[in-house]
């Protein structure tokens, strides 16, 4: 899709439909003592500029949706209706962008995306734009313009055997913005919406499709795309000379191998060294403790790959921005969790290759055990911080629900720094307690411990478990994405499947 920024002003402006995103009016009311009902809201006030336009343009269009719908701007309302065939515009949509003291980049992206889903909708080929700038630099409204419209555009048909849902949008035209200004804010962001797309698909495609080869394979791609990337494939004969038992004790029932991928970027001196972890179970049966039953969502765990899916879509977004003087390790342990003879059981002791030993009392949990190895690995890189990113537990989607991962941390400051990326991003993340006591769940008679504890705080325990693998390293973090990885339904700039959650979090992190 073409996306074009213009100076043209949308009074000048012809084509098949105009979507205007206004801010809310304020609301005024009687007494506050009164009763609610009895309040006055104030109408919804078009600046002069749209009021011109309506008048000479679309033939007082906006006018009569406000007045018919009772349009106030609220965010993520909108209206549309048919201009006439008359007019220079065929059709127009009002989106409501809430109040303006509380506008952020993603009100601009979730703008955008109404906006495209719309004009998909009503068969919309050549789209204008006009969105009110207030108090914002040009290049932030337009980058976050443009991922709204390439999010919200992308659906992903690859295994349809017929086009139900076409898509018809070929351009959308950003008005009253200087391209000097705007296109390279618009070039950084389908750089950056290719690295959440390769994560969505990833996460999409069923594990007969995507298996551990698959991402290794991925990852070599991504590596050949800069000449500022080097990739390392540790094969099950590597991991085993390393010691990585508890990956390898996950991986030993399928009879897919195994692969540990170590993709590092570094250009420039690095001022600064930073870890990827993602967890790559490209299916996980729960192994002996096997999942069954209504709930179990056994159908979608070709999903239990989203941690790793957002590294290598981040890494993909890092080889064409290319940012300097830093060192990032894309690090993921994949391989499948299955079921056969080799299968580790209920009760078996695994040695992680720190020389921990640890008690499998649930194979169910085996995401925190290829996360142990990789976890050890990342933190003898000499990394001054690293982030984990995990669909570890169904604890966290109960206590978070399925739109915010939750976020455990041993540093203040690098939990803000990730805090920080993800408001950027308009990706939601809620910082968790780790709360050592609850280590004791863990405690085991015959083994350093087990691999969970109780059902009560199971995210937290997961976290505690991960802790434990990172000795040196003195800023980690943990990001438990088992809720916002995937989604049955349209949303915002996502559609159904999945999301490509954390990618823009984590380019936002190493490029800050």
């Amino acid at each position: 899709m073409n996306i074009l920024p213009l100076l043209t002003v949308p009074q000048a402006w012809h084509g098949d439909a105009l979507a205007i995103a206004v801010f809310s009016s304020p609301k005024a009311s009687h007494d506050p003592h009164e009763q609610s009902e009895n309040s006055v809201k104030k109408a919804l006030e078009l600046s002069e500029v749209l009021k011109k336009l309506d008048i000479q343009v679309l033939g007082c269009t906006l006018t009569d949706l406000i007045a018919e719908s009772e349009f106030l701007g609220e965010s993520g309302v909108s209206v549309s209706g048919r201009v006439g065939i008359d007019y220079a515009i065929r059709k127009v949509i009002l989106i409501g962008m809430g109040d303006p003291a509380q506008a952020n980049a993603d009100v601009w992206r979730k703008s955008a995306a109404i906006a495209v889903k719309w004009a998909n909708k009503e068969k919309v080929k050549k789209l204008a734009l006009s969105f009110p700038n207030y108090n914002q630099d040009v290049t932030v409204t337009a980058q976050a313009i443009a991922e709204g419209v390439l999010l919200a555009a992308h659906q992903d048909k690859r295994f349809k055997s017929k086009n139900t849902n076409p898509s018809f949008l070929e351009q959308v035209e950003i008005l009253e913005t200087d391209p000097d200004m705007a296109s390279p804010a618009i070039a950084k962001a389908q750089q950056i919406v290719d690295g959440v797309i390769l994560a969505r698909e990833l996460v999409s495609a069923p594990a007969n499709i995507v298996t551990p080869i698959t991402l290794a394979d991925t990852a070599i791609a991504i590596a050949k795309e800069s000449d500022f990337f080097t990739v390392k494939i540790l094969e099950q004969a590597d991991c085993e000379a390393l010691g990585m038992g508890a990956f390898l004790g996950v991986a030993r029932a399928s009879d897919i191998p195994p692969k540990f991928i170590h993709l590092t970027y570094r250009h420039g001196e690095p001022k600064r060294k930073l870890a990827i972890v993602g967890k790559g179970l490209t299916f996980d049966s729960g192994g002996l403790n096997i999942k069954t039953g209504v709930g179990s969502s056994i159908e979608l765990m070709k999903t239990d790959m989203g941690g790793s899916a957002a590294a290598l879509g981040a890494a993909k977004a890092i080889a064409h921005l290319q940012p300097t003087n830093i060192e990032v390790h894309f690090i993921v342990a994949s391989c499948e969790n299955m079921v056969n003879g080799s299968a580790m059981r209920p009760g078996d002791i695994l040695t992680a290759s720190n020389g921990k030993t640890i008690e499998v009392n649930n194979t169910d949990a085996e995401g925190r055990l290829t996360l142990a190895d990789a976890l050890v690995y990342a933190d003898r890189l000499g990394v001054d911080a690293i982030v984990d990113l995990a669909t570890l537990t169904g604890a966290c989607v109960v206590a978070l629900g399925e739109d915010i991962g939750g976020m455990w941390s041993i540093d203040d400051s690098w939990a803000e720094a990730i805090a920080k990326a993800a408001r950027d991003a308009g990706e939601k993340l809620w910082r968790m307690p780790l709360e050592a006591p609850y280590f004791d769940q863990l405690k085991s008679v015959v083994a350093d411990f087990k691999n969970t504890g109780s059902r009560a705080g199971g995210a937290i325990t997961g976290a505690l478990f991960l802790k434990q693998f990172v000795e040196t390293t003195k800023a980690w973090a943990h990001l438990d994405v088992a809720g916002p990885v995937w989604t049955e339904r349209d949303s915002g700039y996502n559609n159904a499947g999945g999301t490509g959650f954390a990618v823009r979090t984590l380019v936002n992190l190493i490029l800050n």
